[in-house]
């Protein structure tokens, strides 16, 4: 069989009923052949009639030539002229008629029986005996017989220079049956052209469409178990290359989507299982025994700690969904970035002088963001520098300008700093390093994921430095106002 079953929906066929590729490309290698199967057959009957004509036409002519030849060389001897029209009156395929005629239309020689179906009146104009004829005429008799006619002056080579007239005639009746099995044979060829094009449409169809019979294969191959598949870049022709790349490209993001997605629902249900285990086992607690007022109100107060972190966790995973799909309007302000920043360390005034820390902001620069957004992104880079940097330590903030004129805002610590194996994974959600862990035992992971976020919605960028026990220096970069 020429071509496969394919198991496809009858709904599928009734929500698209398009043709398939194969039976468009047969249908259209059929076509181009046909036109080129009948152009080409049409000029060759139109060539084939033409030479037909042409060739009658010849013959006439030579004919004609033939007998001025004959009246030059024999003038007086009319028999000779007779004895050649006769001998045209043998039976043949292209039966040939002549006349003879004296300037006052009296018969000198003719074939035998041509006056009675080709009379004179019917020839054309004759040519002067010094030209050779080439005008032919069609004349069709009344029984259907169709002739080429064909007339011209002779010079008769007497002293006086007398002329005669010349009137040839060619039956071409079997023309017509030669042209009617020559059309029937070029019908023919037509036909088996058309349906060796379509086998061969068929055949080249499926060929050309084998790659993506592949892919297809490949593609149902493909579950969310073996995210790992990929098609081949090297076997796919150059029309495909570029889909099969895509559609890797496409895997790629899948598959790391998949796997942060995996990843996030563990350490999801990893950082819910700390605070709802607390909030349990407070409950158990207190059903115990009974209890004063007091302790009672002592556990609430700690469950209401454990809510607190609980709802902290829960809004930064709905700020990050937000962000991830694009669901945030930034509200674009002009604003004074040394502004923004002493905002948030009067802020945290208190606990700087609970730890004795030395901060310092020096620069200025005007940056267009999102007000609400921007003073989130400084509130999580300098409560990170405050939470791990020793009593008495230093943090110094710098405003300045970075590369391309953009808006750069350091925050350089001395505090415990990042081990270089952590470096890479402080972005992740959730994620914490163990140094970070023993210092602060409730923080979410959230934070740095956060503010990777908003720079990205801001079209910026942040950088991470870090050296343990000497510090961290967190770098960030907004586009300059427009």
């Amino acid at each position: 069989m020429w071509l496969k079953s394919v198991k496809i929906s009858p709904q599928l066929l009734l929500q698209h009923p398009v043709p398939s590729i194969t039976l468009r490309l047969t249908l259209l290698y059929m076509l181009s052949a046909g036109i080129i199967l009948m152009l080409a057959t049409g000029f060759l009957f139109y060539a084939f009639v033409k030479t037909l004509e042409e060739g009658g036409g010849e013959l006439l002519a030579e004919n004609i030539q033939t007998l001025r030849a004959l009246l030059r060389h024999y003038p007086e001897n009319a028999s000779v002229l007779k004895q050649h029209l006769h001998a045209n009156d043998e039976p043949q395929v292209m039966k040939y008629y002549a006349r003879i005629l004296s300037t006052d239309g009296t018969p000198i020689a003719e074939t035998p029986h041509a006056a009675s179906f080709l009379p004179p009146s019917v020839f054309p104009e004759p040519v002067p005996a010094s030209t050779i004829p080439e005008t032919v005429s069609r004349h069709r008799t009344p029984d259907g017989k169709k002739y080429l006619l064909m007339a011209a002056m002779a010079d008769t080579g007497k002293p006086n220079d007398q002329h005669v007239l010349i009137q040839a005639a060619l039956d071409v009746s079997w023309e017509r049956s030669m042209i009617y099995r020559y059309r029937t044979k070029a019908q023919l060829i037509f036909i088996v052209g058309i349906l060796f094009s379509a086998l061969a449409g068929i055949m080249v169809a499926r060929r050309s469409l084998q790659p993506l019979e592949d892919i297809t294969r490949t593609i149902r191959r493909i579950r969310a178990t073996q995210l790992d598949e990929r098609l081949s870049q090297s076997r796919w022709p150059r029309e495909l290359l570029e889909l099969a790349t895509s559609f890797d490209e496409m895997l790629n993001r899948l598959e790391d989507s998949f796997t942060r997605l995996s990843q996030f629902s563990f350490d999801l249900a990893h950082e819910l299982r700390t605070p709802i285990n607390n909030l349990m086992g407070e409950a158990e607690v207190a059903l115990s025994r009974l209890r004063t007022p007091e302790e009672y109100q002592e556990i609430l107060a700690s469950s209401l700690e454990e809510y607190r972190g609980l709802l902290h966790m829960i809004e930064g995973l709905l700020f990050l969904a937000r962000a991830d799909s694009a669901d945030i309007t930034i509200h674009y302000t002009r604003l004074d970035a040394g502004n923004e920043i002493r905002a948030v360390i009067d802020y945290y005034d208190a606990v700087i002088q609970e730890k004795n820390l030395r901060v310092k902001c020096t620069g200025a620069a005007e940056l267009r963001a999102d007000p609400v957004l921007l003073r989130r992104v400084i509130m999580n880079i300098f409560s990170n520098a405050i939470r791990y940097t020793p009593d008495g330590g230093t943090i110094d903030i710098t405003i300045g300008q970075g590369k391309n004129s953009m808006v750069k805002i350091t925050v350089q610590d001395t505090g415990i700093g990042i081990n270089p194996d952590d470096i890479h994974k402080i972005f992740n959600r959730f994620y914490r390093s163990s140094s970070a862990k023993t210092i602060d035992a409730k923080g979410s992971g959230l934070g740095l994921s956060i503010v990777k976020s908003i720079m990205t919605l801001h079209h910026g960028s942040i950088d991470i430095q870090s050296t343990p026990g000497t510090g961290t220096t967190v770098t960030l970069l907004f586009p300059q106002i427009q």
